[in-house]
């Protein structure tokens, strides 16, 4: 049996292979079989280079179908695909070039001059173009070949695409995924939340992250579902797109952003069946006014680049923990089907539920390690087998699990614990307050003390002093912050995740 990535997501195509698979903001229309035929003609164009077993495929691209129709080109010819974020510059490039060494470059065409210098110095053998207009030297190089191919023989351990981590604590790492931790997830992910070909998906995020290609476009191509591809998030032309959607995707800054349009209610999601939200924390605040404003509790679920999906609330009544089906904010739900989730100390044994403990888990889903990383590999494992998330949290009694933050966020204060996630989640609740994040900063007495950053609702007038105070009255003393600034806006990356390592900087 052939285990190539592929085969899997083809098996999810209709029958009728020229029934709508994917319309575009733009007012495009592409049927499977244009799937089919666009990725079986890039593959062949692959298959002629006579490349090495699994080389790399390097996408530094703009969002487009076709960059989709690339993925699954890689996949059908063996090789390993290596999505970079487009916003990448000239020396992150390099860095990701030299470590990967791809064999193929495809970046877009205004781009040429400086990635193809930067390409060929790394020892790079073809640099080519695509643009989000169908335009480039890729697609001409593939039409001149056959649009029938057959999917390469694959094994489930076999490479099949290379993620490299954001990079806040070092060096980016490339996170290894196999054909047997894609197929995992995406039939899980696939049952768990109950896809089918009646769906339609939102698809609204970038495709060089997890949540994009890996988490949505795995979805729709495995259930055979439309999806309504938009280039960039634009919150009007997604709140358009709701009446004849069932499915939508999103990190939390997403679900805020479409809170802030007046002409958001239950009407627009009468036909929505599910909302996902993932990639960064949801505030408890956010998840209310969704459910007031849409009649739809959010589904939040958490993974990772290394991992895939872990856990996820349920979207029906989960057996496996009593039958709850409840939603609850500020949870990441139970861990998923064969997935093992576990609370560890320092010895890495389980912690008493409702103990904060790193985050530790073990699955078809996780990846064998960090490319040309063995030793860093090595220190990401513990001698039983789970990957060592360097996320924390707590787990209840009835399973569900939250996350408090990542074990590097942890500030330990006077020699006692302190997690941001707790005063955050304080800060949030006083009036007048946005959102707020809190990172760890030296102290000649304490040796490192809590300093909050915190945004302002629009209208409110806060001061740093008197949040303080407030929290004085909430929380220990020793956990409560010893700076308050205000900001604007907090930094974020591509995912809408806080950026705590530029936050320490401006500290």
């Amino acid at each position: 049996m052939n285990a190539n990535l592929y085969c899997t997501l083809r098996q999810g195509f209709p029958d009728n292979l020229d029934t709508t698979a994917i319309e575009t903001d733009q007012g495009l229309c592409y049927s499977w079989r244009d799937l089919e035929r666009g990725s079986a003609m890039l593959a062949n164009w692959l298959g002629s280079l006579d490349l090495p077993k699994a080389s790399r495929i390097a996408a530094h691209l703009d969002k487009s179908v076709e960059v989709l129709m690339l993925y699954l080109a890689t996949l059908r010819a063996g090789h390993v695909f290596l999505p970079l974020n487009p916003a990448y510059q000239s020396a992150e490039l390099a860095y990701f070039i030299g470590d990967a060494e791809p064999a193929v470059v495809v970046c877009m065409p205004a781009d040429f001059g400086w990635v193809s210098k930067v390409a060929f110095q790394q020892g790079t053998r073809y640099v080519m173009t695509l643009d989000d207009q169908r335009g480039g030297s890729l697609l001409q190089r593939a039409a001149h070949h056959s649009d029938q191919q057959t999917p390469v023989q694959r094994g489930t351990d076999d490479l099949a695409a290379i993620l490299y981590t954001s990079g806040t604590t070092g060096r980016s790492k490339g996170a290894m995924l196999s054909h047997g931790n894609l197929h995992s997830s995406a039939e899980c992910l696939h049952h768990y939340w109950g896809f089918s070909s009646s769906d339609v998906l939102v698809h609204a995020l970038p495709i060089f992250h997890v949540h994009g290609l890996f988490v949505a476009i795995h979805a729709a191509l495995r259930s055979g579902c439309v999806m309504r591809w938009h280039a960039k998030f634009e919150p009007t032309r997604v709140l358009a797109d709701l009446p004849r959607a069932t499915v939508f995707m999103g990190v939390p800054t997403f679900y805020t952003r479409l809170l802030a349009l007046p002409a958001l209610n239950q009407q627009q999601c009468a036909q929505m069946r599910l909302f996902i939200s993932g990639s960064a924390p949801m505030l408890p605040e956010t998840f209310e006014q969704w459910r007031q404003r849409t009649g739809h509790a959010v589904l939040e679920r958490y993974g990772m680049s290394e991992t895939l999906m872990l856990t996820s609330n349920p979207y029906r009544a989960d057996a496996r923990y009593g039958g709850l089906a409840t939603r609850v904010g500020g949870s990441v739900g139970f861990a998923l089907p064969g997935v093992s989730v576990r609370m560890a100390n320092e010895q890495h044994q389980e912690v008493a539920p409702g103990e904060v403990g790193s985050i530790q888990v073990k699955g078809p889903n996780v990846f064998s390690g960090y490319w040309r990383m063995p030793e860093k590999t090595a220190q990401e494992f513990t001698s039983d087998g789970y990957f060592i998330t360097g996320d924390m949290g707590t787990r209840d009694t009835q399973g569900y699990v939250r996350i408090v933050g990542r074990s590097k966020d942890l500030i330990i204060s006077g020699g006692l614990n302190v997690y941001p996630v707790e005063i955050e989640d304080a800060l949030n609740k006083l009036p007048g307050v946005l959102e707020s994040a809190v990172v760890g900063v030296p102290h000649p007495d304490f040796g490192e003390v809590g300093c909050a950053f915190v945004l302002a609702k629009p209208g409110a007038s806060l001061k740093p002093a008197d949040l303080l105070q407030a929290l004085k009255a909430q929380l220990a003393n020793f956990k409560v912050p010893k700076q308050c600034v205000l900001l604007q806006e907090l930094p974020r990356n591509a995912m809408g995740k806080v950026q705590k390592n530029l936050l320490r900087q401006m500290v």
